[in-house]
């Protein structure tokens, strides 16, 4: 049993993963009730509280914690950035399946309009592929992307963003009629 924050930082640092046990049953209704309040489901939220108890133990385990709060807010607001990003994610690709004139209800074109895409992907320049790969399919940040391909900074990475945007959407106009993604 624990009892105090710095029992559970001890144990976890020594590798005991019965803390995070505790961790687990102590704050699950306060994240699920978190999530499930901003549009998520029981299952979203289980596994947005098991990636910020990832984070949690990744950072305390790496000399990488730095507390100024209690553990219970600290996991609060992993799991609320988490979330944060889910939703941006999912908004994402809402929009751009209706950018592209998907229909949910048809998801065999929906299929071949996303396999179209990929093969344009496929065919742009290696470093445009990674930035929107980075960007639209593994959540990244302007910041991050910047650092994984050695930009200056976000605002760089922003602007290669929007020119391989803009040579992306030539390319698919260029082999493909807008009725093609017309249902």
């Amino acid at each position: 049993m624990f009892y105090k924050d710095s029992d559970i930082i001890n144990s976890i640092k020594k590798g005991d993963e019965s803390a995070l046990d505790y961790l687990y049953k102590k704050n699950y209704k306060m994240m699920v009730n978190l999530v499930m309040k901003n549009n998520g489901t029981e299952d979203e939220a289980k596994d947005v509280f098991q990636d910020a108890l990832i984070v949690f133990w990744q950072k305390t385990i790496n000399g990488e914690l730095i507390m100024t709060s209690k553990i219970s807010t600290y996991l609060y607001s992993i799991c609320q950035n988490l979330w944060r990003k889910e939703l941006d994610r999912k908004s994402k690709l809402t929009n751009e399946q209706a950018e592209f004139g998907f229909d949910e209800d048809n998801t065999f074109f929906a299929n071949e309009k996303i396999k179209a895409i990929h093969d344009c992907l496929n065919q742009l320049g290696d470093g445009c592929k990674k930035i929107l790969s980075y960007y639209y399919f593994d959540d990244l940040s302007m910041l991050d992307i910047a650092e994984k391909m050695g930009f200056a900074n976000a605002d760089t990475a922003k602007t290669k963003k929007y020119k391989c945007k803009q040579e992306l959407d030539k390319l698919i106009k260029s082999k493909f009629k807008a009725s093609d993604f017309l249902d």
